[in-house]
């Protein structure tokens, strides 16, 4: 078996409506692919989003090729959100590369503001190398990585809670960890709408916990 993290460029291709505005807004510090369906038409996916997610309501609402959607807030900054539309068919076929054969895609698949997507791929060696050439042409595709302990990437974020992890985006929004530093722990309450000491409290934990999972056994 061979794990593979790759990087996918298809903007040169035909996407959905929403992919583009998703990749490309302001008000959005991540999106991520949860896990999807494409198998048969309409295509469903459940994403998860970090930000001002309630100004994609409008756009939402507004795509004709949306029949159903649905925000599952998570906190004010972060939702699950369910997708039901129509996905051209050049984007289909790309992603239905992906999981030919005995070969699986291990989400999330990250969404970059350039349009990339990026994400895990696990199975034969024959499996792999088919999946990439299969890649059209006019898609970039980046091999990141081959190999490694684990199936999936290892992400510290991951052991942070919903509530340390908007804290530690607040602040380093804010240039709490810029150096020279341009934020107070009294900053950075007043974002989160807490007291000062709650707000000490989520900075610490979240810096235990990252440093625990990247140098802890």
């Amino acid at each position: 078996m061979k794990r593979v993290r790759v990087t996918i460029h298809p903007q040169s291709l035909e996407n959905p409506t929403l992919y583009e505005r998703l990749t490309r807004a302001p008000y959005l510090r991540r999106v991520q692919t949860v896990n999807w369906n494409i198998r048969e038409p309409p295509a469903a996916f459940l994403l998860r989003l970090r930000g001002d997610y309630e100004r994609l309501v409008p756009e939402l609402e507004a795509d004709d090729q949306m029949l159903d959607h649905e925000l599952l807030p998570v906190s004010d900054r972060e939702c699950y959100l369910f997708l039901k539309g129509h996905a051209p068919a050049e984007a289909r076929a790309l992603w239905e590369n992906f999981t030919r054969d005995g070969l699986l895609t291990v989400p999330p698949v990250e969404w970059g503001e350039d349009g990339s997507s990026t994400f895990t791929i696990v199975g034969t060696e024959a499996d792999v190398q088919a999946a990439v050439d299969g890649v059209p042409d006019a898609v970039d595709v980046e091999v990141r990585r081959v190999g490694g302990e684990r199936v999936a990437p290892a992400d510290a974020r991951g052991a942070l809670s919903d509530r340390q992890r908007e804290a530690v985006e607040t602040a380093l929004a804010l240039g709490y960890y810029a150096v020279p530093r341009e934020a107070t722990t009294a900053d950075v309450a007043a974002a989160l709408d807490c007291s000062p000491s709650t707000a000490g409290e989520h900075l610490q934990r979240a810096e235990s916990a990252v440093l625990a999972a990247l140098f802890g056994d």
